[in-house]
Formats: C-alpha cells, structure tokens, sequence
C-alpha cells in the first residue's frame, strides 16, 4: 500500500492544505494527515481542535486520515507505516528550509520518500499566518479557508476581543 504522511501544524488548515490533500488523495492509497502538536510554535488552537478541523476539512475524500502526534517525525512516520512524507511549496522561499527537512527525514528515516507539491496557484500565496492575522484583525477569511476552519477562527477571535 502507498501510504503518504502529510505532516505540519495546520494552523488552521487552508485552502492550499486542502488542495494539496485532494491531490495527494489521486496518488496514493491513503493520505494521512499529521497533525503536530509544535507547542514550540505556540498554536492558536488545541491540538485536538486542529485535528477536528483538518478531519471537517477533508471529510468528502475517502482515503485520508487524520491523526495528531507529538514524536519525533521519522518515528511517526513508521508507527503510521507510510512510505512518503508530502510538502508543499508555496514560494521560492519555502524551498531551503524544505530542502533541508528533507535531507534530514531522509537521514532519519531512509526508506520514507519526500515529494513536494505545489497548490493551484489560486492558493499559493495563501498561509496560516496570514489568515490567522487577517481573521485576528476581523478581516474576511472566507475565501483562505473551509467553513468549518472560518467559523473556528471567527469564534476564537471573538473571545478574545
């Protein structure tokens, strides 16, 4: 079985990550999303509430999962099985840090593959830090997110007003 990882903080999940799972969806045989837990990066939601939305998110594609973790990656990736972890790449500037992710993961973990996706470009300036900015300053998300992830963000950010 193709099994491929998606792993990030998906905070929130974006339209670009949901792009990118739908595509994933069409070459392999599951997609599992990896929700981490990162609290190095201060996340504005749980960890569980980021995995209920990323499962909100891609409820219609059959073949994804979604899971939180709080391992090291390349453990991770083995205990899931999978033989592929899947990045995305949004911007020329993503690319070397990408790059070395990946030369470590393969260090880490040698038999598990990296591919690197890019989102349609009508989502590829889209990311979490911006929609969370825009969402925190009662901006219009509708159009960067699920509305499961607007209705999350558009309540937290109400509490905290």
């Amino acid at each position: 079985m193709n099994r491929v990882l998606y792993p990030g903080t998906f905070d929130p999940m974006t339209l670009g990550h949901g792009d990118l799972v739908e595509r994933a969806a069409r070459l392999f045989d599951e997609v599992v999303i990896a929700v981490a837990a990162n609290p190095r990066k201060n996340p504005l939601f749980s960890l569980e509430k980021r995995v209920e939305l990323a499962q909100a998110v891609t409820q219609h594609i059959p073949n994804v999962r979604v899971v939180g973790f709080s391992t090291l990656l390349a453990h991770f990736v083995k205990e899931q099985q999978a033989n592929c972890f899947l990045r995305g790449l949004r911007a020329v500037s993503d690319f070397e840090y990408e790059f070395q992710l990946a030369n470590m993961n393969r260090q880490l973990a040698p038999d598990v593959e990296s591919l690197f996706l890019t989102p349609s470009e009508k989502y590829s300036f889209i990311s979490s830090t911006l929609v969370r900015e825009i969402a925190a300053l009662g901006g219009d998300i509708s159009n960067f997110v699920h509305p499961a992830v607007a209705e999350a963000l558009n309540e937290r950010f109400q509490q905290k007003g």
